[in-house]
């Protein structure tokens, strides 16, 4: 009889491990579900809102509330182009007041986009997000939203033999290094690339970080062509 009870505790006990094992698994599984869907959540929010402000910027190139101001946007908007960097005028509403236009207050102002080193962001789990600096007249600010990856392509017009009009894209080489006044940079059109990544994984490097990527083709602002 004491045999006996002594299995029946040690089989329950045996059942019960498996049961509370099993339990805990469905408990990482679920924590594991629900901190990955959060993060996909997380990481298309990022990418949308890097990429309005990207649009926004980029589609200004060369505007100005003052025409007079910039006369010809198609020469000298753009002062600085590379695959990864870029820096342009164009005109913010920097002091908001109230003004029918909120485009701009009529003030140069320049603008420039480059992607730091991973270094820089040592702090987040993610090894491979960097921080994507917008520079404002000099004051810079850093977009820390897991971004991996930020490259730009430049295209210009170019005739064709039927002597129809179409893109061209321009070399590295042939980018402006300086502005030169007088000297248009002939680019019309961008096209960007970006990837993003979560700055966090769950059990990670198991759990690889979750990837978005974002491309717009043949972005262009009017200024830039007239």
């Amino acid at each position: 009889m004491g045999i006996a009870v002594i299995l029946d505790v040690l089989g329950s006990m045996i059942i019960g491990g498996i049961l509370l094992l099993t339990l805990f698994r469905m408990n990482d599984t679920a924590t594991k579900n629900t901190y990955n869907f959060s993060g996909e959540l997380t990481l298309q929010e990022n990418l949308v809102a890097t990429v309005e402000v990207l649009e926004y910027d980029f589609r200004k190139i060369g505007y100005c509330e003052d025409p007079l101001a910039l006369p010809n946007p198609e020469v000298n908007a753009i002062l600085f182009a590379n695959t990864s960097e870029i820096k342009f005028l164009t005109d913010l509403l920097i002091t908001p007041y109230n003004d029918p236009d909120p485009e701009g207050d009529g003030i140069l102002d320049t603008i420039q986009y480059f992607l730091g080193d991973a270094s820089a962001l040592s702090g987040t789990p993610n090894p491979n997000d960097k921080m994507l600096y917008r520079v404002v007249n000099g004051n810079p600010t850093g977009v820390n939203l897991g971004i991996t990856y930020f490259k730009i392509r430049y295209f210009r017009d170019s005739s064709t033999a039927a002597g129809s009009t179409t893109l061209a894209e321009i070399l590295p080489n042939q980018l402006p290094k300086v502005y030169v006044p007088g000297t248009p940079t002939g680019i019309t059109a961008l096209q960007i690339d970006i990837q993003v990544e979560n700055t966090a994984s769950y059990d990670a490097p198991n759990n690889p970080y979750r990837q978005a990527f974002w491309r717009q083709i043949r972005l262009s602002s009017r200024n830039l062509k007239r």
